[in-house]
């Protein structure tokens, strides 16, 4: 019998656009897409965004856009171009170029679209379009790669190059698509460039003897970039190297104009290996159990339960704020968990012996036994303080750590936290979360009530990395934060969905990392 995780598919959206409206005096755009999907109503969810290009007006973007493509239900979504002038991730004071409405089936069944890009009000943008492409990810094999260069022409007048390499396939039409971008070196002609790892379906549509062309270009800040050389290869020659292979650097004019031209110099593949990578299906299904932990805020900020105006107060169908995310998330997840069971603690209550983190049961309950005891426990305690997420931070952190001793993709931790935003142990926090990022461990934590929540979106570091008082990076993305008021008035599934949108891929990037496969593909490696 086939699940709806069976009948998921992915999907990956290549994206272009021409003639874009040039908004920076005496240059062109800097544009970048991002992609939405409607979560009902007004609201949109951001499921991913491409690369910036500088200075360029008709663009093909490398970073390509992955998303599930679900053929029961109608996924509306959103392209948006800006122009970004500046470092920031929020798109609120750059310039729209111009977007378009469309559905995901819309794109598939096409395969390529080309629209006209309009402004926020429907109005046409007056000028550009956008062509996006949908591809089906059927292999999970990517290829990583490492290059170096060798005696490099000089294109600089002040200085040696800034050289970048472009990987392009060749479709079945013969024509050559842009597939990934390197990062430039600046000023080097004896560059490499960092280890890169790339899906073999984007590299070469999955066909190791489908040709390849990579071009090496001195980066100018214009857009105009210099080529140095170009040349083809195949995934096959690739692989098949023991000792380094290389390549002519050729510019097609200089080969032309000298006869003893030789090359404008030779780009190497320092390292090449095919690997697996695997899914977050990979691993829920190879065994791996997904470990739910619930805290809920019960400090005095939240108002008084008795009071209409509390953030705890029950309505008349016995919901509240907190019961509704708990509700969405919790009926996600324990699908992923064998027993259906989770701990639950409060914090911030005036419980005593220890005021910070309380269980709200004695043993571990159902999403349904968590919510009665809830209701149970609200009227026997008076709300208090303080606001202190570390306590329960560490306590799963530590049963998290016990797990990865074990060293084997059978457990991942995931910590919800409900809270009304008015965190008192920051920086305790701060710290609390750059330990759990180097564990099987992800936090959520979904804001309750009115309140601006800066503190949460600092630690969720989307806008920079998030790091320790003493200076410690994370090791990973590991918080997800959203306020519950950007989906009051959508559908119950709508907050699950953007919430737990970024838990599949820090766990396979925390297993990624410490080299383990889904448990069930170990087992079949070792039989």
């Amino acid at each position: 019998m086939k699940t709806m995780a069976d009948c998921v598919s992915k999907v990956e959206l290549s994206v272009s656009c021409a003639n874009l409206l040039d908004k920076d005096v005496g240059s062109k755009s800097d544009p970048l897409c991002v992609l939405l999907e409607s979560t009902g109503g007004d609201k949109w969810a951001e499921l991913g965004r491409t690369e910036r290009l500088k200075n360029n007006s008709s663009p093909s973007f490398s970073q390509r856009l992955r998303l599930d493509y679900h053929f029961e239900k109608v996924q509306n979504l959103k392209l948006g171009v800006y122009d970004i002038d500046n470092s920031s991730s929020d798109l609120g004071d750059d310039d729209y170029l111009g977007g378009v409405e469309i559905t995901l089936g819309q794109i598939v069944s096409s395969k390529t679209v080309t629209r006209p890009l309009q402004l926020k009000k429907g109005k046409p943008a007056g000028k550009g379009t956008i062509t996006i492409t949908a591809e089906e990810i059927k292999d999970n094999r990517a290829i990583e790669l490492e290059w170096e260069a060798k005696n490099l022409d000089k294109k600089d007048t002040f200085g040696k190059s800034d050289p970048f390499l472009e990987f392009f396939r060749q479709g079945d039409d013969g024509k050559w698509q842009l597939v990934h971008r390197t990062e430039v070196v600046k000023n080097n002609l004896n560059p490499t460039w960092k280890k890169f790892t790339i899906p073999l379906q984007t590299l070469c549509y999955s066909d190791l003897e489908r040709p390849l062309k990579v071009d090496c270009s001195d980066y100018d800040s214009d857009g105009s970039h210099d080529l140095i050389g170009s040349f083809t290869t195949k995934v096959i020659e690739l692989c098949r190297v023991v000792l380094q292979v290389q390549f002519d650097c050729i510019h097609p004019e200089k080969q032309k104009k000298k006869k003893s031209y030789k090359n404008s110099g030779v780009v190497s593949v320092k390292s090449c290996k095919l690997i697996t990578q695997y899914t977050f299906l990979d691993y829920v299904m190879g065994g791996c159990q997904i470990n739910f932990t619930v805290g809920i805020d019960f400090t005095g900020s939240n108002g008084d339960p008795r009071s209409p105006n509390s953030l705890h107060y029950m309505s008349a169908d016995g919901l509240n704020q907190y019961l509704s995310a708990l509700w969405s998330v919790g009926h996600v997840v324990q699908d992923y968990d064998t027993d259906k069971l989770f701990p639950a603690f409060g914090f911030g209550a005036k419980l005593p012996p220890d005021y910070q983190v309380s269980s709200l049961t004695d043993q571990s309950q159902s999403i349904q036994g968590i919510v009665e005891a809830y209701r149970m426990v609200l009227p026997q305690i008076r709300l208090s303080g303080p606001t202190n997420f570390s306590p329960i931070i560490n306590h799963v952190a530590s049963i998290a750590a016990g797990a990865a001793q074990a060293n084997a993709a059978a457990q991942y931790f995931v910590l919800l936290i409900l809270t009304d935003g008015e965190i008192t142990d920051f920086d305790q926090t701060r710290d609390a979360i750059v330990r759990a990022s180097r564990l099987p461990m992800s936090i959520i934590i979904v804001g309750v009530g009115p309140a601006d929540f800066k503190a949460m979106e600092l630690l969720d570091g989307d806008d920079g990395v998030l790091r320790s008082t003493t200076g410690e990076s994370v090791a990973r993305d590991i918080v997800q934060f959203v306020p519950y008021r950007q989906f009051a008035d959508a559908p119950q599934a709508a907050l699950a969905q953007s919430v737990l949108a970024e838990v599949p891929n820090q766990l396979v990037s925390y297993f990624k990392t410490r080299g383990l496969d889904p448990p069930k593909s170990q087992a079949a490696a070792k039989s």
